[in-house]
């Protein structure tokens, strides 16, 4: 059986332990368990039926496969920790949402070792597909990961040999996907205010009639950014660094990141958690955070 290492036990990391299970043996590590939130991560490995490791050395000693589910600040650095405890055979598969050069450089550090570095862009939100999301991989062993991944239930698919490569196309896809959910964020918390919303919801239905504004569609991009947008915050970083890497100014870019940030700092602030806010429907929430 397949032996699996997942770094970071966050809400995909949870979800990759979960579906992975079936089919491999998986063991979980996350800086976390050192602190105050042990215990409920301990809950939820056991309830998971997965392995705790008490380290990253732990975690990666004998596994096949070390999946990299961490956040996009502490990308690179898991890498370069994990370089050295790498042993002939395994490999480490970066799933983070970083910049073709921060892939690079954690690929180079991986490189020293005796490990090999996959890069992998998770290509739409891991729920509600879960195994089903999209993964492209880039390196030396993609075709080889590609087949291993897709024997396991994901949805993998090689698309080059060059590091960066599929990291590139997550990143610029970034910039319309987290750029959607900031501009509605946006358009919306001043419709509400001028109390035309539900003019301003018409006329973007009648403009996209496909995309859903008269329905959930609104509701779903604005909870993205509640829930999710400290992490897009961080990603977003990472963006305007691959788009200032290819000589593109960023200038949206970098107003998406604020955006993306603002939203989740005014609930930090008001001391309201997201869960305080379900069932999430955007006009109840907006009002909430006035």
């Amino acid at each position: 059986m397949t032996h699996i290492a997942i770094i970071g036990f966050g809400e995909a990391g949870q979800i990759y332990a979960e579906g992975l299970a079936r089919k491999a043996t998986i063991r979980v590590w996350d800086k976390k368990l050192m602190g105050s939130e042990a215990a409920s991560l301990c809950a939820r490995a056991q309830q998971l039926n997965v392995g705790l490791a008490t380290s990253l050395g732990e975690a990666i000693q004998g596994a096949d496969l070390i999946l990299s589910l961490v956040t996009a600040g502490n990308a690179r650095e898991v890498a370069e920790q994990a370089a050295p405890l790498l042993v002939s055979g395994q490999h480490f598969l970066d799933f983070n949402s970083v910049s073709p050069a921060t892939k690079q450089a954690a690929a180079e550090a991986v490189k020293h070792g005796k490990g090999n570095y996959l890069d992998v862009a998770v290509m739409a939100p891991v729920p509600p597909k879960r195994l089903a999301t999209p993964l492209l991989l880039a390196g030396p062993h993609a075709d080889l990961l590609a087949e291993t991944l897709t024997s396991l239930d994901c949805h993998a698919r090689a698309v080059s040999d060059s590091i960066g490569d599929v990291s590139a196309i997550k990143m610029c896809r970034s910039v319309m996907i987290k750029g959607l959910e900031a501009l509605t964020t946006e358009c919306l918390s001043a419709a509400q205010q001028y109390g035309v919303e539900d003019a301003v919801l018409a006329s973007l239905h009648a403009s996209f009639p496909s995309m859903g504004w008269n329905d959930q569609l609104p509701h779903y991009l604005i909870s993205r950014v509640a829930e999710h947008g400290v992490r897009r915050a961080e990603e977003m970083g990472e963006v305007v660094k691959t788009l200032q890497d290819a000589g593109v100014d960023a200038m949206m870019s970098k107003a998406i990141r604020q955006v993306q940030a603002a939203l989740p700092a005014k609930m930090t602030e008001r001391g309201i958690l997201y869960s305080d806010l379900q069932p999430f429907v955007w006009q109840t929430s907006l009002n909430t955070l006035k």
